[in-house]
């Protein structure tokens, strides 16, 4: 049984790297369109349809090629950054995502003795 293991453990752990890539690429792509979603009037339309757009088009492809390799995804990632990384750049000068005030939401917690 431990023959086995040491056999399939090269395979487990490219298994294991193909797995990290892929999620690394879907949680950038879901953290760039809620960004570009929260900018609100921050982006002009353009800006905001590209980089949609190529969300939306890399989530397709990620569907589509699952059981692509890490390298793959890797190289996918690469993409899109190269194409989101202007927008959220002009999104990050301008202040980002946050409220105007640049306070968090909630309410204000007093310590009572």
């Amino acid at each position: 049984m431990l023959s086995e293991a040491e056999k399939y453990k090269d395979e487990d752990k490219r298994q294991q790297e193909r797995v990290s890539a892929r999620n690394q690429l879907e949680n950038y792509v879901f953290s760039v369109k809620q960004a570009v979603d929260a900018a609100g009037e921050k982006l002009s339309s353009n800006d905001k349809d590209t980089v949609l757009n190529v969300c939306n088009s890399t989530l397709k492809w990620i569907d589509n090629n699952s059981l692509a390799d890490k390298e793959e995804f890797e190289d996918k990632l690469k993409e899109i950054q190269k194409v989101s990384s202007s927008v959220m750049a002009k999104l990050h000068s301008q202040g980002g995502p946050t409220s105007s005030n640049g306070h968090q939401g909630g309410p204000t917690v007093e310590e009572v003795d």
